[in-house]
Formats: C-alpha cells, structure tokens, sequence
C-alpha cells in the first residue's frame, strides 16, 4: 500500500513541479498519502514560499521538512491544495474526515485556485457511502444532531476519544444514501450545531491523480 501512496504522491510532484515560483502558497493536506507527498515535496521547497495546512499534523510534518506554514488569514491566494480522499465518485465527489480533519481540509481546498486529489486507486468507488460520513459537531449538539441524521436515515456513532483540531466531536453516519451528495453535504450542514461534513461535492477536486 505504501509503494502505491509513494507513486501518487510523485505524480502529484510532477503535475505541479513545472508551475512552482517563489511567490507560489500550497495547500496540503492530512492523512497517510500526503505524508508522502510531503517527502517528496521537501526536495522542492526551495521553489515556493510555503504551504497553508489543513491539520496540526500536517503543519507539523511541514516544519520538520523546512517548508514554511502560513495561517489562512495571511495568505490572499493559495495555487493549489493537495490531499488524500476515503472514496472518489466517478464525478470527483469525495468523502474525506477518516482522520477528523475534514472541516479545515474543506476550508483550504475552497480557498485554492486548483485542488488535486491524490488517492490509490481502492478509494474509487462506484458511488459514495460505503466509507462512514464523518460530521464535526459542535459538543453540545452532538445528540441533537445524532437525532436528526437518524430522522433521515443515518446511523450515527460518536467517535469516542477524539477531539477535533477545533476542539469538537465526530459523528461517522453510516446507511445514508449518497446518491446526490450536493445535496446531502448542503442538508446535513444546514442542521444547526453541525459544524461541517465530509462529503465534498460543492468542494470537489478538479483533477484526481490515481496510484499506477
């Protein structure tokens, strides 16, 4: 599995190596395939100014390999975000979230003017929802919320022991359709309480790059 994260994090280097300057801000992401494309990305950090990251880990990693971190908020334009995926539709939409990192991940990839997706190819699946939908909630709103995804459908589980880099709690859903996921991320969103959920639809990649 590891060779297979190692070659889509190249190919992830060779899409983007050509267009790098030194004004350039990357957004990277979270999760097992990005560390590797950060490996390979340090050989390269003399290129561009630094990176936006979208987890306390990833920032992390980023500073131990000499590549500079940004906050949000300083930064007016980010070239390209890249990050891993739990399931790819054949339509670009994405479940993200295994690692909890999803709202921040959703943030940068909405703030980027191209987002690449970098998965091995087991994350391609016919369509969304084999992988549990993981939504951030605020803490106090955490069985309200659980309520409402069991009136349309869902089986909530709270993620017992684990606190986002925002300080909230995750609820994975299983047995929801995903059938219109713009649809679904927009509904889910919409109960209050919910701070926001794994399905990238209205936040999809442009391109997505699959291990060979």
């Amino acid at each position: 599995m590891s060779g297979s994260k190692i070659n889509v994090a190249k190919q992830a280097i060779e899409y983007i190596k050509n267009n790098l300057h030194p004004e350039m801000i990357l957004g990277i992401g979270t999760g097992s395939t990005v560390n590797f494309f950060i490996e390979e990305l340090k050989e390269h950090k003399h290129k561009f100014a630094g990176a936006v990251s979208s987890s306390e880990a990833s920032s992390k990693l980023l500073n131990e390999n000499g590549i500079e971190v940004f906050n949000l908020n300083d930064v007016i334009d980010i070239s390209y975000y890249i990050d891993g995926a739990d399931e790819v539709s054949p339509e670009n939409c994405l479940i993200k979230g295994g690692g909890g990192a999803h709202t921040r991940e959703k943030i940068v990839a909405s703030a980027s003017d191209e987002f690449v997706c970098i998965v091995d190819q087991s994350k391609m699946v016919d369509r969304l929802g084999v992988f549990p939908l993981p939504i951030e909630v605020i803490p106090e709103s955490r069985s309200l919320v659980a309520r409402r995804i069991i009136s349309i459908g869902g089986i909530p589980t709270y993620r017992t022991g684990f606190i986002t880099d925002q300080g909230n709690h995750i609820l994975d859903v299983s047995n929801i359709d995903i059938s219109n996921p713009a649809d679904l991320e927009a509904l889910i969103n919409n109960i209050p309480g919910v701070v926001d959920n794994g399905i990238f639809a209205a936040n999809k990649p442009k391109t997505v790059l699959v291990s060979r």
